[in-house]
């Protein structure tokens, strides 16, 4: 395994090979060693992979010795490292595109809570909005929902620490590599988060930050999340995005309207009145959408095991990955499994057919 992740953290590192291309690589040779051993020639046969990149890949001497360094630090940091292909990656973060090749993070929570919502806001929140965020957490404890935010100051640290006070588990995402807390004044909140919850960062461990590692981190807060809930927010700024975000991945966005005078009621207003968000009303009514009900949390039903046998190679392979990634949109069983997408839609409706899956809005698909 840590030869594995030596291999997987200097294939990451590599100019020219994004998140995309890191995953077509791992697709395609099975590892990320299998890459570096696989000839040239082969390599050239994989779309958008240049003879740059491939000379790249090949020089990589530097590379492999940074990486080993990544893989210490880390463990002496108690930092762990899971990439794309292991099965401890969470299964919401996964089935986006752009998910990151590796994720590092800390902490003794889990990854793919049952019920999870990210609240997320400006950094100059109000009173008003930090009381709403600290009244919201509060009343969903009874469902037992994981807090998601950025561990930035104003909402997101209201949502930590509201969090943290009703015994609920929380994430923090971090724009920083996870050997340093930012801003420094949360390090006692981010201590206590590691207690029941997780930090959790794409960014490896020594890695400068940049501004735009605060932009690419909000994907991760969206796609961690089955809603997410904009507080207070001026009309351009870091909710936004993640709202763009969780948008895009067919997630629930709510928003919490407000004065029309108010620099923060700007943001929430505009994703209301452009139908972006659902008007955020009350807890009561936010958990009525989202179908959650406390009194079945404790409630488990076996299934019995799911015998492939009897269906086609091209369907065993749609219900392998819904049985691996629970739901999925449609787009991304079309990627995973390489099935064209109108010869998938053709599976999916025969699959509906049979009782064997069940259609989302947004064109999800999950197991019944």
């Amino acid at each position: 395994m840590h030869d594995d992740l030596v291999y997987e953290i200097a294939l990451n590192k590599i100019d020219g090979v994004g998140g995309v291309l890191f995953k077509q690589l791992l697709n395609s040779f099975g590892s990320a060693k299998e890459v570096f051993e696989t000839p040239n020639a082969k390599l050239l046969k994989i779309p958008n992979l240049g003879k740059i990149t491939i000379d790249k890949i090949k020089a990589n001497e530097e590379g492999f010795l940074e990486a080993e360094t990544i893989v210490k630090e880390s463990l002496k940091n108690n930092i762990r490292i899971v990439s794309f292909k292991h099965p401890d990656y969470p299964k919401k973060l996964k089935n986006i595109f752009e998910a990151p090749p590796l994720l590092y993070f800390k902490g003794k929570g889990k990854l793919d809570y049952p019920k999870s919502v990210a609240i997320v806001g400006t950094r100059e929140a109000s009173e008003y909005g930090k009381k709403s965020t600290e009244e919201i957490v509060t009343q969903l404890k009874e469902y037992n929902v994981q807090i998601i935010s950025g561990l930035a100051y104003g909402i997101d640290i209201a949502a930590h620490k509201a969090a943290l006070k009703n015994g609920l588990s929380t994430v923090g995402v971090l724009a920083n590599s996870l050997e340093t807390v930012y801003p420094s004044l949360h390090k006692k909140t981010a201590k206590e988060i590691e207690e029941t919850g997780l930090l959790i960062s794409e960014q490896a461990f020594g890695t400068q930050t940049k501004p735009s590692f605060f932009v690419a981190r909000n994907r991760i807060i969206a796609a961690l999340s089955d809603a997410t809930i904009v507080v207070e927010s001026a009309r351009k700024g870091g909710s936004m995005v993640t709202a763009e975000y969780a948008n895009n991945y067919n997630k629930e966005v709510f928003a919490i309207p407000g004065g029309i005078f108010q620099k923060y009621s700007e943001g929430p207003n505009y994703l209301i009145s452009n139908n972006k968000a659902q008007i955020f009303t009350s807890v009561p009514d936010f958990v009525e959408w989202m179908k959650w009900d406390a009194e079945n949390e404790t409630k488990v039903v076996e299934k019995t095991p799911l015998d492939l046998s009897k269906y086609t190679q091209d369907e065993s392979k749609v219900l392998s990955l819904l049985m691996q990634n629970g739901e999925m949109l449609i787009d991304d069983l079309s990627w995973h499994s390489q099935i064209h997408p109108n010869k998938l839609a053709s599976i999916l409706l025969n699959l509906e057919f049979a009782d064997m899956v069940k259609q989302s809005p947004g064109k999800k698909f999950k197991l019944r």
